[in-house]
């Protein structure tokens, strides 16, 4: 197996990547994401955290503006050269094609993961006894998360089940994908 640090000598760090996870609500796409940053040396932007200081800081009723503000913070960190794993539900067309443009707008690679948990019982169960990570965020019921808005994925896309797996079973799943989606061996 492929170590962690030679999948970062392949992937040749000094280029930026922009690392685009989306999924509902309590799949996994937060854990994955913080391990996937720490490891490769990325920013990790969370669009909850974003969303929730524009909120208490700004008094706003949050719409779009966190996927923008988070838009715009990546394209900063982007441009002076560091990778940055964005990490939101990413539930319509539209917001997938704006992260894309944020990369393409500068100039480096984007990979899109969508993260699922197809057991319904255990993503339930997931949504239902996780606690917060943000301070004073107000996470989804069931109900909300099952009602929200996703629309079905068109274009291209590394799609890692959690179901029923531990993180590390995951993680290295997901490692695996991203070695194939940029073209090296393992």
């Amino acid at each position: 197996m492929e170590t962690l640090r030679d999948y970062q000598h392949h992937l040749e760090l000094k280029d930026p990547t922009l690392y685009i996870f989306s999924g509902l609500p309590g799949t996994g796409k937060t854990t994955l994401s913080r391990l996937l940053a720490r490891q490769v040396g990325a920013a990790h932007i969370r669009i909850d955290t974003v969303e929730q200081a524009l909120r208490e800081l700004c008094f706003v009723k949050v719409r779009g503006e966190g996927y923008r503000l988070g838009y715009r913070v990546a394209s900063d960190i982007l441009s002076v050269g560091v990778s940055v794993v964005a990490d939101s539900c990413n539930p319509i067309a539209l917001t997938r094609r704006e992260w894309e443009q944020v990369a393409l707008g500068a100039g480096v690679r984007y990979i899109n993961v969508e993260i699922t948990c197809r057991d319904v019982r255990e993503h339930r169960s997931r949504v239902e006894t996780r606690t917060s990570t943000v301070p004073g965020l107000r996470l989804p019921t069931w109900a909300e998360v099952e009602s929200r808005e996703y629309h079905a994925w068109t274009g291209e896309r590394i799609v890692l089940d959690t179901s029923g797996r531990p993180e590390i079973e995951c993680f290295e799943e997901l490692l695996s994908q991203l070695r194939r989606a940029v073209g090296l061996a393992g």
